[in-house]
C-alpha cells in the first residue's frame, strides 16, 4: 500500500496546472508515507473443529481457522482466509481478526472429508495441517406407496428417499407378507444423481397383506454409513380369479369307447382388467384351452391313451394358478400283436404274417401294408417279391374302439444281376494318371456293397444305396486286370464281373546311351551304339544325335526297349560325342528325355600305324639323301668355279632381243640347271682366246632373290661371284668404272641361278 501511495505522489508531481496548495499537500503526504515501511510475519495457523472431528448425522459443526500474526504497525494488517475440503476451496474471507469460523448446520454424510485452511498476507502464505471430519449415520429414509389396495398380478410402486442427503445413495427395499413375516422379495438399487429411487413390485397370487422396508447407505471415505430402516404402509391384496376346478363326465368308471368330457372353470373378480387364459394338459400335451370366458373343455372318445394326469393351468402375465386330476379308463380289449416268420426274405421265399389278441372275442382284424389293406383276416401268406418290402401293421376293432399293433418291417431282397465293370476308354491310360473304374448291378435290392479286385487283390470297398454305379479310383502303373464283386442282402454268394484289362502306357522316363565295345574304337572296326530305356510302352521313337548337330543322324521306331545304330568300318571321322532321345505318345513334346553324353574315340590300327611310320621314315631318309647329295655336289662345284672364272667369258647378251630371249629361256629351265656348264663344253675355243696373264679377283656378293617354288612371299639369299679384272698398264681399259660391265652382270645372273643358297636344300 505504501508503494501505491508513492507512485501516486510521483504522478502528482509530473502534472502541470495543479494548484500549488494541492501539490504541497501531496508532497507532505508522500514524504510521510515513505518514512512508514511496516514489517510483518505469520507466526502460526491452525484449525479447531467444534464440537469434535466425529459428529452424528444432524449435529451442528463449526470450523475455526486461527492465525497468529506479528507486525511493527499499531494497526493489525488485513489478510485472506481460505477454507478447503478435499483440496477444493469452498469458502474464503478477508479479515483482520485472528479467528475466522465457518458454520455447518445439521451435518450430513456429504459434509465428511479432509479440511484445512490457508492464510495469505500480501505475498506470504501459510496453510494448516489436514483435519479429517467424520459424520456418522444417515438420516432415516421416507417411504411412499402409490396404492393401499392391489389385485393379484398387479404392481405396487414404492418410492424411497433421503431428502437431507446427497447422491450417490444406495437403497435396499424389501417386500414382506404381514402374516408370514418373511422376506418375499428384495431389491437393491444405487441412485447416482438423485437422493431417491422408485421400484415396481409385482403382487403375487399368494399375497394377502404386504408392506415394504427401506434402508439407505452412503459411502463416506473409507466407511459406509447406513440409515435406520423405515416401514411403509400396508397394502391389501385382492384375488383376480379363483383357483381352477375340474369336472369329469362320466363320473364313475370310464370304459374304452365311452365319450369322455373334461371341464375346467374359474371365478373372475370384477377388478380384473381381462380374462386369464385357461389351459388343460394331459401330462405335457395341451388338449384344450380358452382365452375368453371362465372355462375350458376337452371331449374325446375314451381310449387307453386318454389315461393319465390332467392339469388345469390359469395364467395371466404375472399370475399362474394350477390344479390337477387323474383319469383312469378301463381297457375294452388289449392291443393286437403282429408277428412274422422272418423279417428278411429272399425273393421267392414265403411271407407269413399273423395277428393275435389273447382272450379277445368278437374282434375284427385287418392287416395293412402302410395304409393299404392286404388281408381282412388274422393271417397273411404269399410268395415274396421285391414289391412286398415295407412296413406291416394289424388293426383290431370292436365297435368304435380301434387299436393298431406294433409295426413289422419286412425286407424282400432281390438277387443281384452280374455286375458290369467299365471305364472311360475314350482316352488312353497313361502311367501314374488316375482312372475311374465303374461297377454296376442294374438289378438287385439296394444297398449294394461293391469290392474292386486288382490282380485278385481287394483294392477298395464301396456301398451304394441305389442301383447307380459305384466309382473307384486307381493309379495303375502297368497293364492291370480289374474285377468287381457285388453283394447285397440276398443269401446267394456275391456276384463277380468279367475281367477288365486296362492297358497302361508307360512314358519314357529315363534313357541311356552305351557302346557295345570299348569307347575307343579301332579304325576300320564296327561302331555299335545302343540307346535303351528301362520300362516304357511301345512304339518308342529313338533318335541318335552328334553333339554338334541339331538334326538326328538316325531315327527309328520300335516296340523294343532299345535301338541299335551300326556303323561298319568306322573311320576317324566317326569320333566325337553322341547322345540319343526316346519318347512315345505318353511323353509331352516339351518333355522328351535325353540320354547321357557318350564320347567315342576312333584310333588307327597298329599295322596302319606301322605302314605310316615306314613311309614317313622312308621319306625322311630320301630327303636327307637328296640333301646330302646336293650338298656335296654344290661343294664340289664351288671348288671348280675359280678355275672357270679365270677363263675369258664371251658376252652373253649381244642385243636387247637376245637378252629377252635368254631371260625367257632361263626362266623355262628347270631348277638347278647350270648354263655355264653347257657353255664351257660347247665353246672351248673362246675360252682359250682369253689372255692367260690377266689378273682376276673374285668377290662374293649376297643377292636376295625370290624362290621360284615359294612365290612372292619368301625371299632367298644368293652368293654371286664378281670378277674384277686388274688393269694392264700397257692396255687401254674397254669399260669405265662408271659403266658396269654387261658381261660381268650377265655372269652374276648366271652364278645366282647356278648356285642357290644352301639353306634351300632343307626346303627341298
Amino acid at each position: 500500500m505504501p508503494e501505491v501511495l508513492l507512485s501516486g505522489c510521483k504522478l502528482g508531481l509530473t502534472k502541470e496546472g495543479k494548484m500549488w496548495l494541492g501539490v504541497l499537500l501531496v508532497l507532505l503526504l508522500c514524504s510521510s508515507l515513505e518514512g512508514q515501511e511496516n514489517s510483518f510475519t505469520i507466526n502460526s495457523v491452525h484449525m479447531v473443529i467444534l464440537p469434535k472431528q466425529e459428529v452424528q448425522n444432524g449435529e451442528n459443526l463449526t470450523l475455526q481457522c486461527i492465525v497468529d500474526i506479528s507486525t511493527t504497525s499499531h494497526v493489525r494488517p488485513q489478510h485472506q482466509v481460505l477454507f478447503y475440503k478435499d483440496d477444493e476451496q469452498f469458502h474464503n474471507v478477508s479479515s483482520m481478526k485472528s479467528t475466522e469460523s465457518y458454520f455447518i448446520p445439521q451435518a450430513r454424510v456429504y459434509n465428511a472429508g479432509i479440511y484445512k485452511c490457508t492464510v495469505i498476507l500480501n505475498n506470504k502464505v501459510k496453510t494448516t495441517s489436514e483435519y479429517e471430519v467424520t459424520v456418522r449415520g444417515v438420516s432415516s429414509p421416507r417411504v411412499t406407496l402409490d396404492k393401499k389396495e392391489a389385485i393379484e398380478g398387479g404392481v405396487v410402486i414404492v418410492n424411497c428417499s433421503v431428502p437431507n442427503e446427497k447422491a450417490p445413495v444406495h437403497f435396499t427395499v424389501e417386500k414382506f407378507e404381514l402374516e408370514a413375516k418373511v422376506i418375499k422379495q428384495k431389491r437393491e438399487k444405487t441412485s447416482q444423481h438423485q437422493n431417491f429411487v422408485t421400484l415396481d413390485f409385482t403382487v403375487e397370487e399368494q399375497d394377502r397383506v404386504i408392506y415394504f422396508l427401506c434402508q439407505a447407505s452412503i459411502v463416506s471415505g473409507r466407511h459406509v454409513e447406513t440409515s435406520e430402516t423405515t416401514k411403509s404402509d400396508h397394502v391389501t391384496v385382492r384375488e383376480s380369479f379363483s383357483n381352477p376346478q375340474f369336472y369329469v363326465n362320466p363320473a364313475g368308471v370310464i370304459i374304452e369307447g365311452d365319450q369322455l368330457h373334461i371341464r375346467c372353470t374359474i371365478q373372475v373378480t370384477h377388478m380384473a382388467q381381462a380374462f386369464p387364459e385357461i389351459i388343460i394338459q394331459r401330462d405335457k400335451t395341451i388338449v384344450g384351452h380358452s382365452k375368453q370366458g371362465n372355462e375350458a373343455t376337452y371331449s374325446v372318445m375314451a381310449t387307453m391313451k386318454e389315461n393319465g394326469n390332467y392339469t388345469c393351468k390359469v395364467e395371466t402375465s404375472q399370475i399362474s394358478k394350477v390344479s390337477s386330476i387323474v383319469v383312469n379308463i378301463t381297457e375294452l380289449f388289449p392291443k393286437p400283436k403282429l408277428e412274422s416268420s422272418a423279417t428278411h426274405l429272399d425273393q421267392g421265399d414265403r411271407l407269413n404274417l399273423w395277428c393275435s389278441i389273447p382272450g379277445a372275442l368278437g374282434v375284427d382284424f385287418t392287416i395293412q401294408k402302410g395304409d393299404v389293406n392286404v388281408s381282412q383276416a388274422q393271417n397273411f401268406t404269399k410268395i415274396a417279391s421285391k414289391w412286398d418290402t415295407g412296413s406291416y401293421t394289424c388293426v383290431a376293432s370292436m365297435g368304435k374302439v380301434i387299436k393298431k399293433s406294433n409295426k413289422v418291417l419286412i425286407t424282400v431282397c432281390e438277387m443281384l444281376s452280374t455286375p458290369r465293370i467299365f471305364y472311360d476308354s475314350k482316352f488312353e491310360v497313361i502311367k501314374g494318371q488316375t482312372i475311374e473304374v465303374h461297377c454296376q448291378s442294374i438289378n438287385g435290392t439296394a444297398p449294394i456293397s461293391y469290392q474292386l479286385l486288382k490282380a485278385s487283390n481287394i483294392l477298395e470297398n464301396y456301398t451304394v444305396g441305389s442301383n447307380e454305379p459305384a466309382v473307384f479310383k486307381d493309379n495303375p502303373t502297368e497293364d492291370t486286370e480289374y474285377q468287381c464283386l457285388a453283394d447285397n442282402c440276398h443269401s446267394s454268394p456275391a456276384m463277380i464281373s468279367e475281367p477288365l484289362v486296362v492297358k497302361v502306357i508307360a512314358p519314357v522316363v529315363e534313357v541311356k546311351l552305351a557302346i557295345l565295345n570299348n569307347k575307343q574304337v579301332e579304325s576300320g572296326a564296327d561302331l555299335v551304339l545302343r540307346c535303351f530305356v528301362n520300362k516304357a510302352s511301345g512304339p518308342i521313337t529313338y533318335k541318335f544325335y552328334r553333339e554338334e548337330d541339331v538334326r538326328p543322324f538316325r531315327v527309328t521306331t520300335s516296340n523294343e526297349t532299345q535301338a541299335i545304330w551300326y556303323k561298319a568300318q568306322a573311320g576317324m571321322e566317326q569320333g566325337g560325342q553322341y547322345y540319343c532321345t526316346a519318347s512315345n505318345r505318353a511323353n509331352a513334346a516339351k518333355n522328351i528325355p535325353q540320354s547321357n553324353l557318350l564320347t567315342v574315340r576312333v584310333f588307327l590300327a597298329p599295322w596302319k600305324k606301322g605302314v605310316i611310320a615306314v613311309v614317313v621314315i622312308a621319306v625322311i631318309i630320301a630327303i636327307l639323301a637328296v640333301g646330302a647329295r646336293y650338298y656335296f655336289w654344290k661343294k664340289a662345284k664351288a671348288k671348280q668355279m675359280p678355275v672357270e672364272m679365270s677363263r675369258p667369258a664371251a658376252p652373253l647378251l649381244t642385243s636387247n632381243n637376245e637378252k629377252m630371249s635368254g631371260s625367257s629361256s632361263e626362266a623355262n629351265r628347270p631348277y638347278g640347271y647350270n648354263e655355264d656348264i653347257g657353255n664351257h663344253e660347247m665353246n672351248p675355243v673362246k675360252e682359250k682366246k682369253e689372255p692367260l696373264t690377266l689378273d682376276v679377283e673374285y668377290t662374293e656378293v649376297e643377292v636376295n632373290s625370290l624362290e621360284p617354288h615359294e612365290g612372292r612371299g619368301r625371299k632367298g639369299t644368293e652368293t654371286v661371284y664378281s670378277e674384277i679384272r686388274k688393269a694392264n698398264p700397257g692396255r687401254k681399259q674397254p669399260w669405265s668404272r662408271a659403266q658396269p660391265d654387261p658381261q660381268n652382270h650377265s655372269r652374276q645372273n648366271l652364278n645366282s641361278n647356278m648356285f642357290p643358297d644352301v639353306s634351300d636344300a632343307d626346303n627341298i
